[in-house]
């Protein structure tokens, strides 16, 4: 066995010192069994590159289950990230290093790795048994394509890791194989020319009052680190500059994260308290761990025992006049579809957040799809429409959730934001902005009336506002504003129950209409590009990165090709039908079979082409540069 002592004070001639080349952007995807701590290595290596000035993107793939079985295909855990000097929108095509913890992450993840890529693979875990689940007939570290075809190191990092650690014996052999992701991070800070200290500051705060944890994972961290200084092995180190970014304070966010953040934004500007009522559900659940931690914030959560509760208890805070939210996943919505029509009947604000998930039914929980546009417009029982706002990016869910209140208060109404599974799990760097910057939500509740004898005028809890259309927002509790609420047809201004028919008639058309007005209050839509010409590539949804990065390349090719991505889906921006009729050809992608294409072909009666795409993974920038050239010629 190695002793790491040998490496670590050996000196290195500097004229035998790897060469450092400079780069303008790497892909890293980190590999293994769904117990080798990949999304944990693959968060603190985005981290460093953070706090470098890296502009950075992430892709996190882990399984459905809790625990896949060890060693095979399904069980592998992937975490990719590209970091740059310049900006970026998506995590990469395709990897141009792999860290392999196991032959089940290498066979899974060598169709993406680009030709000529580097690799490092644990040679402890390549034992026949391991080779045997993850599909090889034989070791294909053996001499033959793999070597032929990429830059593969092979090393043994199970046992570098137990050497470097045998002197801390209040750890067992499996406590300390915990920490062998940490060696493998350090040979790639090393490679990558990335610090130790963002990392070890990490652990020491994660970890704090567990010294012998602690101790473990520092170790090992720095060992993995001199194996890449000492050892010879790698011949080239590789550095990519901070990028040029607009000044002001960031930090690194996720979608779900960034979520949460316009939530509590969203409930000061409105100068309420938040309420968060949500179930657990995949991939919309760190929503409600985050937001759990901001009590101090004015914010309440509740995790209720089913959607249908927790779909119950938001119309309830809405009715008492809190910024009330719930979040959840395609199955959840349907569950509480019922519930969501009944605050459409009450026109009662509130934001429904649908991290959308590979589907139907359980489905896909842990990848990505964009297939409940359909179900956003029309999964309720009769005429219900609701707005519908998408964020583009992770740190766009902040302001797409902010806006989604501003909506849901201008129109009394439910709003739902459809965000996605690569969005909810991916990261990027967030300008923070000033608070000052945001706008208020202007909230106006009526106030009391006095109620005398002699028959003055009743409320009228639907008497709607002149530009809006939006009923009053009358709180519990205030003098003389008592009326009734229910599920059953309303008479238009009373709100009492009416099963007339014009009465009916008239409600339903108010409802839309107020949905339908706030066209003339979101901005109109903006186009990337030429403003007419042959081809408009329109998107919306975390599609957005790998489009208009492909468009960006085709018109620095010359083509006639530009990009519309839609941020509001019902109302749609007022001008986008004059802005449809200026291309020859309109391309939609979007991750399902062709959902926003059909509304747009119902809604504008126009040829739009459909591009769908349902691996539940992402676009890539490829992918979108070859259908542009495929329509173009």
């Amino acid at each position: 066995m190695t002793d790491l002592t040998d490496f670590t004070d050996k000196e290195i001639p500097e004229e035998e010192r790897p060469l450092v080349h400079e780069l303008d952007s790497i892909v890293i995807r980190f590999a293994g069994d769904s117990g080798d701590g990949m999304q944990l290595t693959g968060t603190q290596f985005t981290n460093t590159s953070a706090v470098l000035g890296n502009d950075i993107s992430t892709l996190p793939d882990f399984p459905a289950e809790i625990r896949a079985p060890a060693g095979t295909l399904p069980g592998v855990s992937g975490f990719q990230v590209q970091f740059a000097d310049k900006d970026i929108l998506t995590p990469g095509d395709a990897p141009q290093v792999l860290i392999a913890m196991n032959p089940a992450a290498l066979k899974k993840s060598l169709p993406d790795l680009e030709r000529g890529g580097m690799i490092i693979v644990d040679t402890d875990a390549f034992t026949q048994q391991n080779l045997r689940k993850a599909g090889y007939d034989e070791d294909p570290l053996e001499e033959g394509p793999l070597k032929q075809h990429y830059r593969v190191y092979d090393i043994p990092l199970t046992s570098l890791n137990r050497e470097a650690l045998k002197d801390i014996e209040e750890l067992s052999t499996k406590e300390k194989d915990r920490s062998k992701n940490l060696f493998a991070l350090g040979i790639t800070f090393w490679i990558f020319d990335r610090p130790l200290a963002t990392t070890e500051e990490w652990l020491r705060k994660k970890f704090a009052g567990r010294d012998a944890i602690i101790e473990a994972n520092t170790k090992a961290l720095r060992m993995g680190y001199y194996f890449g200084e000492n050892t010879e092995i790698f011949r080239q180190r590789y550095r990519v500059r901070p990028a040029t970014l607009p000044p002001g304070t960031y930090r690194k966010v996720t979608g779900n994260e960034a979520t949460a953040l316009g939530l509590v934004t969203a409930a000061r500007k409105a100068d309420k308290p938040l309420f968060y009522g949500s179930y657990p559900i995949t991939p919309a659940s760190s929503i409600l761990h985050f937001l759990a931690k901001l009590r101090h914030f004015d914010v309440r959560t509740f995790q209720a025992e089913d959607e249908i509760a927790a779909m119950g208890s938001v119309i309830g805070a809405a009715f008492g006049g809190a910024v009330a939210a719930t979040g959840t996943s395609g199955p959840g919505i349907a569950l509480k579809s019922e519930a969501m029509n009944l605050a459409v009947v009450l026109e009662l604000p509130m934001i429904v957040i649908n991290v959308q998930r590979g589907g139907p039914s359980t489905g896909l929980p842990t990848k990505t799809e964009q297939a409940d546009l359909l179900q956003a417009m029309f999964g309720r029982n009769g005429e219900s429409p609701i707005p519908i706002v998408a964020p583009q990016s992770p740190s766009d869910c902040f302001y797409a959730t902010i806006e989604a209140a501003r909506l849901a208060v201008r129109a009394m109404s439910p709003v739902m934001v459809l965000s996605e599974g690569f969005l909810a799990n991916s990261s990027e760097p967030w300008q923070v902005p000033d608070a000052d910057d945001i706008a208020a939500i202007e909230v106006n509740h009526p106030g009391p009336r006095a109620v005398s004898s002699n028959g003055d005028e009743p409320y009228l809890p639907f008497q709607r506002h002149d530009e809006t259309l939006a009923r009053p927002w009358a709180l519990p509790g205030t003098a003389g504003l008592e009326h009734r609420i229910g599920g059953l047809s309303k008479a238009p201004l009373t709100g009492n129950v009416s099963y007339a028919p014009a009465d009916h008639e008239q409600m339903v058309r108010e409802r839309a209409e107020k949905v339908a007005r706030l066209a003339e209050f979101i901005p109109e839509q903006e186009v990337y590009g030429p403003k007419a010409g042959e081809l408009l590539l329109l998107s919306w949804g975390g599609t957005y990165g790998a489009i208009r990065m492909a468009v960006r390349q085709a018109l620095e090719d010359g083509h006639s090709v530009a990009h519309a991505h839609l941020r509001y889906l019902n109302p749609f921006p007022r001008n986008l039908r004059d802005i449809l009729s200026r291309y020859n050809r309109i391309v939609v992608p979007e991750l399902n079979s062709g959902q926003l294409s059909f509304l747009l072909r119902g809604r504008f009666a126009i040829n739009v082409q459909s591009y769908p795409k349902l691996h539940a993974r992402p676009y890539t920038v490829s992918e979108i540069g070859d259908k542009i050239n495929e329509i173009l010629g």
